[in-house]
């Protein structure tokens, strides 16, 4: 009951701040921002006719990748490169968006967009990929809603399949980590990599709290299964506040989500019930000038109940785990053309993933005979190290060529001991690294 009386302390705190967000939003709204994302203007044009219009857009991106060295564990879940051996090389695409837009009023607009992501799977990543059971590329629908502007002064309301507030693209300018960092065609950013949806299923709302735009608020419920259909009964709350200064060259974001797993479900053991959550809180923050940006996204996650120790008494025990992570990022501009658009630039990304929480000391526990983490994305056991560089040449504008290199380093979490080796499959203390040099390109096209 301890657990559950926490738990629910945890879901109103949550359910107070999307109050008070929506009690305070704001007098204006943004601007069309990246991959579709219609956002009414915030001074409209009452002065002419409304003529309904669309816009048909896309993008793409891949890569030619080879890979020279592999985790002979193959660690890393469903990243991209999970499972590919050393000396393979390969051309993919990672992502093709086929998108339309349509402003039916003032005050109304719709978004569609179609998807083909990760195109890789078997032979050697079967976790990952969006593909047909003859392994080719295949699409989905990855946005579908119906925006209403300016629901009141200053907001706006979103019904739908739509980006989280994890994502962004709600705000006047870029205020997310998805769209300061920039560079999704390299790679997503850390909190999506493990496990928060940047897109969902739901409604939101997205406002601003001042004329200028500097200070807005994102808020959502969503089913928490992306493109896929609801499989429970339990919601996922997202929110999010920031603030721009400096004259909007400084950005600070704090992110906030909360979901239920599993609720009450009889376990055997004293325990009696297992209560399984997940809550996350983000802290982002940017600096950006015409040159260069540096960025900061670090999040806490804690999942409630999530490891399953199996005892020597026999009995099932439910303990708690937490993953820290921190990620730092820099791009800029080297040269430009003479009207001053970038020609060539570069960008690099240190991330830094810990999941381990109270692992050692479940895991020493007398009783413990054996665990399992439940949450895949959090796999308590393995550490992870991610980096990668490249330059951004730019030949005309919305088309992109990009060398790069990708690292994912893995090192095992445990101490150095016979019982801890024998729990961690015989892995403690062994790292690996998965090594990939790419030439990656990205086009948008239809805007």
């Amino acid at each position: 009951m301890k657990k559950h009386t926490h738990s629910m302390k945890q879901f109103a705190k949550t359910g107070i701040y999307c109050a008070l967000f929506l009690l305070t939003a704001g007098t204006t709204k943004g601007q069309t921002m990246a991959e579709g994302n219609a956002i009414a203007p915030p001074i409209p044009d009452t002065t002419t006719e409304f003529v309904p219009h669309g816009q048909l857009w896309g993008c793409t991106f891949g890569d030619f990748a080879y890979k020279t060295n592999s985790d002979i564990l193959n660690r890393g879940g469903t990243n991209q490169y999970t499972g590919t051996p050393a000396s393979t090389s390969l051309f993919q695409f990672r992502r093709i968006y086929l998108g339309y837009n349509y402003e039916l009023s003032r005050h109304f607009s719709v978004q569609f967009t179609l998807s083909s992501e990760n195109d890789y799977g078997a032979p050697f990543n079967t976790a990952s990929g969006d593909l047909l059971q003859n392994n080719k590329f295949a699409p989905f629908v990855k946005y579908a809603n119906i925006r209403w502007k300016n629901i009141w002064k200053g907001s706006d309301l979103v019904i739908g399949q739509q980006n989280t507030p994890a994502y962004g693209l709600t705000g006047r300018d870029e205020q997310t980590p998805e769209e300061v960092w920039a560079y999704r065609s390299v790679e997503r950013t850390i909190s999506d990599i493990y496990g928060t949806p940047c897109y969902d299923f739901g409604a939101s709302l997205q406002g601003w709290f001042d004329k200028k735009g500097n200070f807005g608020y994102n808020v959502m419920v969503g089913n928490g299964t992306m493109a896929k259909p609801e499989t429970d009964m339990y919601k996922w709350m997202y929110g999010n506040v920031y603030a721009k200064f400096l004259d909007k060259r400084l950005v600070v974001n704090l992110y906030q989500d909360y979901e239920r797993l599993n609720w009450g479900v009889s376990v055997k053991g004293p325990n009696g019930t297992w209560y399984h959550d997940r809550n996350m809180t983000k802290l982002f923050a940017a600096y950006t000038t015409k040159k260069i940006t540096v960025g900061f996204e670090g999040f806490h996650t804690t999942i409630m109940g999530d490891i399953q120790v199996t005892g020597k008494d026999g009995n099932f025990y439910y303990r708690t785990t937490e993953a820290m992570a921190m990620a730092f990022f820099v791009r800029g501009r080297i040269l430009s053309d003479h009207a001053g658009n970038a020609k060539l630039g570069f960008f690099a990304r240190f991330d830094n993933f810990d999941p381990t929480g109270d692992l050692s000391n479940i895991v020493n526990a007398a009783n413990t005979r054996s665990y399992l983490a439940t949450t895949a994305p959090y796999d308590p056991t393995t550490k992870q190290q991610f980096s990668v560089m490249g330059l951004d040449y730019t030949p005309i504008k919305n088309v992109h060529f990009m060398p790069n290199i990708w690292l994912n380093t893995y090192t095992s979490s445990l101490s150095q001991n016979a019982a801890n080796d024998l729990l961690n499959k015989g892995v403690t203390g062994i790292k690996g690294t998965d090594v990939v040099w790419r030439l990656t390109f990205y086009y948008i096209y239809g805007k």
